[in-house]
């Protein structure tokens, strides 16, 4: 009986299956060598559709799609990504009047006062952390303070791909041990764990790896020169109450979000109701800019600029609201019909197939896990659809050499979750380059904590902490079974 793969009659070889992904790793690089890294928000969705086209054209080629085959991929695609594009719309509309309603301002303001330049990126990990596990979201944690932090830290005298990299490595980390979280929940369930043992065996690879993190940002904090900011924090200071009203009853917007996330209200909703307030805000906290209603829903729309005197205080306090997140937007919508036609194809079900049939050992398979997890966060541009993918793959052959299925949540979420951010295609990675004001391929050298996360998972499973090898051992001698992708 030939093998099927939603409603296709048979899968690709694997030739052709890799031949889509190789045009695509070639073809973004090329991108950024010859237009910059910048060049790939705008051209990236064509390519991502020229290689999803070429996909589908391979597929018909060698009789290997259907139609039908090619819907079930579009929905199964559309229904982990479409999601992320109105909270895109969201978090512009709350970036931009958290800006003019003082918000952020004021969080500059205060974190110039007591934060020290020495102690900053290690401070700016830990909070994002707290605030990221808090509220089990990375996504609103660099929506809001990160931006506060990339304003503080530029002022201070840090490059901004280093700020991005400590407020990333602690909003990832916070995500990745939160219960809140979202990308924490599908892990263990994809995997078929308890969320709370997962989150416990997580630390014995997580602990380590942020420890190594802020150490290397203390030190890259004690050992720089910050006497070398563009802006004296004095100047920049006096320019934000020039132009602000600085009142701590501002944090109030904030604090209403932050309640409501605690208490599991709806992502979209959260992003919604801050934006909102936010515009109320502009009203009772910055009657002096003398702004209508009117004015606040062109903000929405357009963004916004202020002529403060300070030339650093003006690039930092311009929005550019929701048609600032179109090219975002797109190649959101890019990396989603990509994914769609690498699922409706079959091919990725061949790539993931691979990587499965020749493992016996523990640290082979926990490394094929790792890889795997890469590879969904580059074929599929999701990091849910990642998750889910990855664990059909591996919970049969886990269970096979009698392995943890904790285990295979831990790699998983080692290798997916937080490295999403670090593939200027991921939606993940666009949206907080966006967010951020970084280049993806800018801040990936300092996401530290991101960086470390896969590597610290299979040197884990090689040493043997935690993990009962006995049966895995006795399980290599026998032949494996085809494994269904």
């Amino acid at each position: 009986m030939k093998r099927t793969v939603f409603g296709t009659p048979n899968l690709p070889s694997l030739g052709v299956s890799v031949i889509p992904l190789i045009v695509l790793l070639v073809s973004l690089p090329a991108v950024i060598i010859t237009r910059g890294a910048d060049a790939v928000a705008q051209t990236g969705p064509w390519v991502l559709l020229g290689c999803a086209l070429l996909s589908v054209a391979l597929a018909f080629a060698g009789k290997t799609a259907t139609r039908r085959g090619l819907r079930l991929g579009l929905l199964r695609s559309a229904g982990q990504i479409l999601p992320a594009v109105p909270i895109l719309v969201c978090i512009a509309m709350v970036s931009t009047t958290w800006m003019v309603s003082g918000v952020v301002p004021t969080l500059i303001c205060y974190g110039l006062d007591i934060l020290s330049p020495s102690l900053f990126l290690m401070l700016a990990c830990m909070v994002s952390a707290v605030i990221s596990v808090l509220t089990g979201s990375s996504w609103t944690t660099l929506a809001t303070i990160g931006v506060a932090f990339m304003g503080i830290g530029e002022v201070l005298g840090y490059s901004a791909p280093w700020i991005a990299g400590a407020i990333i490595s602690g909003a990832y980390f916070g995500d990745k041990v939160s219960p809140l979280s979202d990308t924490t929940v599908v892990a263990s369930s994809a995997a078929g764990v308890d969320l709370f043992k997962h989150i416990r065996y997580l630390m014995v690879t997580t602990i380590p790896s942020i420890v190594i993190a802020l150490v290397i940002y203390l030190l890259v904090g004690l050992l720089g020169d910050h006497t070398s900011a563009a802006t004296n924090p004095g100047e920049m200071t006096a320019a934000i109450h020039s132009t602000f009203n600085v009142t701590p009853w501002v944090l109030v917007i904030p604090a209403v979000t932050v309640l409501l996330i605690v208490m599991r209200v709806n992502t979209l909703l959260v992003l919604f109701i801050g934006a909102i307030l936010g515009g109320v805000g502009v009203f009772i906290f910055q009657p002096q800019l003398g702004m209508e209603v009117t004015h606040v829903l062109k903000a929405f729309w357009q963004g916004t600029r202020f002529d403060t005197g300070v030339t650093s205080l003006d690039e930092l306090t311009a929005t550019g609201g929701i048609t600032g997140m179109w090219s975002t937007i797109f190649l959101v919508l890019g990396a989603m019909t990509f994914g769609s036609a690498m699922i409706g194809t079959g091919m990725l079900s061949r790539i993931t197939e691979s990587f499965t049939t020749s493992l016996r050992k523990r640290t082979s398979i926990v490394g094929a896990t790792v890889t795997s997890g890469l590879t969904m966060n580059c074929l599929t541009a999701d990091q849910y659809l990642s998750l889910i993918i990855t664990g059909n793959m591996y919970r049969g052959l886990y269970r096979r050499f009698g392995l943890e299925s904790r285990l295979l949540s831990r790699a998983m979420e080692d290798s997916v979750s937080v490295t999403s951010v670090l593939i200027p295609w991921n939606s993940c990675g666009v949206t907080q380059s966006t967010v951020l004001g970084v280049s993806t391929l800018a801040y990936f050298p300092f996401c530290i904590f991101n960086i470390l996360s896969p590597i610290m998972s299979v040197v884990v499973a090689w040493i043997g902490y935690r993990i009962p090898a006995t049966r895995a051992e006795a399980a290599a001698a026998r032949p494996l079974a085809a494994n269904p992708a």
